[in-house]
């Protein structure tokens, strides 16, 4: 339901609280401030914070941010890990648990607004995939390709293929993991009830939704992006591809908003990294980045007649880069508001659990909330 919420000194005990609000809308500043107040633990809600190595891109706290301000589910992963909704939901529900133990309350902070609808709406039940079938897919996806997995699925589970775009390696891995294991297409388990956290008994849910105006929005992001392309985020995708030799585009961490069009813009200046730390594998990240891969030259030394045209070509594709990473962030932001126009609407009349406020800026949360 959505109503006024309460201080955040009248909350009950048993209180977890979800802060919902666009990127760069300045919801981890107010986060921070209230875990200043002694009530609260901070939980992210981010589906790229997850990665370990992944700073600036992602906007991530400093570590000395961090050690002030700790947040759950930073840093827990390898950019070469898989992390599902269902694993998010998971730790979620271990960590409520053992922050009301400890007498604080659960503030979830993000952007990832997937991750708020399945823990306030639900997902379906589907069993979380053990080890030895995972790696048996794993070995699969390696051997063959995503294309066989795929093939796998048009056979065992038509539905949830009408669903995937090919190149979705994560879906269709999760897809056929569930089938090995299960003898039960995706489709099936898709189709019963759905089970959210918000319907424990145990726990009153506040959501905090914050729209702020679209123009202002949009200027944060332009400049928040030119802090990140001065802080060196081009240098932390190369450390990236350097560091973990198995780094692929179609992989969840090089598919996060800026990381991509960063990837495709080492691809297109044939920068060393991609080519001398993964082998053939420039191939499929050109073919992943809709990138002709016969521009691509075994000889990547230039002599001195072409030094002029290849720094003019690598300021033009570096200026795409940061065109197209501007355009992808606040395309972002475009379906984080329509995701919180549907959390708003999230229909709980059955239940007391859960309260839902909106408000137009983090200004209206700090007066209501924190009464400031």
């Amino acid at each position: 339901m959505l109503c006024q919420l309460p201080t955040y000194h009248n909350l009950p005990d048993n209180a977890v609280v979800c802060l919902m609000s666009p990127t760069a809308s300045g919801k981890t500043d107010l986060a921070c401030q209230l875990y200043q107040t002694g009530r609260f633990e901070l939980i992210s809600v981010d589906s790229a914070l997850i990665y370990q190595g992944m700073n600036i891109g992602t906007a991530k706290p400093t570590a000395d941010e961090l050690r002030e301000f700790p947040h759950h589910l930073v840093d827990i992963i390898r950019p070469t890990d898989s992390y599902s909704v269902a694993n998010f939901v998971h730790d979620v529900e271990r960590l409520i648990g053992q922050i009301h133990a400890k007498g604080k309350i659960p503030l979830l902070v993000g952007g990832t607004m997937m991750y708020y609808m399945a823990l306030l709406d639900g997902i379906s039940s589907v069993p979380q995939t053990v080890q030895s079938v995972r790696q048996k897919v794993q070995q699969w996806l390696h051997e063959q390709g995503n294309a066989a997995l795929y093939e796998y699925l048009l056979q065992h589970d038509p539905i949830i293929c009408q669903k995937l775009k090919i190149t979705d390696t994560q879906r269709i891995t999760r897809a056929v993991e569930v089938h090995l294991q299960t003898a039960q297409p995706m489709s099936y388990w898709q189709t019963l009830p759905k089970i959210a956290l918000s319907d424990n008994p145990q726990w009153r849910w506040y959501g905090i939704i914050v729209n702020p105006d679209r123009a202002w929005l949009h200027e944060r992001i332009e400049r928040r992006l030119q802090l990140m392309w001065a802080a060196g985020f081009v240098d932390e995708v190369v450390q990236l591809l350097i560091s973990y030799p198995d780094l692929t585009a179609e992989m969840p961490a090089m598919r996060a908003v800026g990381y991509r069009q960063v990837l495709d813009y080492l691809v297109a200046i044939h920068h060393e990294c991609v080519v001398n730390h993964h082998g053939l594998q420039p191939y499929y990240l050109l073919k992943q980045s809709a990138i002709s891969p016969q521009n691509i030259s075994n000889n990547h030394h230039f002599d001195k007649k072409m030094q002029k045209t290849t720094t003019n070509t690598e300021a033009v594709a570096c200026q795409d880069m940061k065109n197209k990473a501007l355009y992808a962030t606040r395309q972002l932001a475009k379906r984080q508001y329509t995701w919180l126009r549907q959390l708003a609407l999230i229909d709980k009349a059955t239940t007391t659990n859960l309260t839902i406020a909106s408000f137009d800026s983090i200004q209206q949360v700090q007066q209501q909330f924190m009464q400031y």
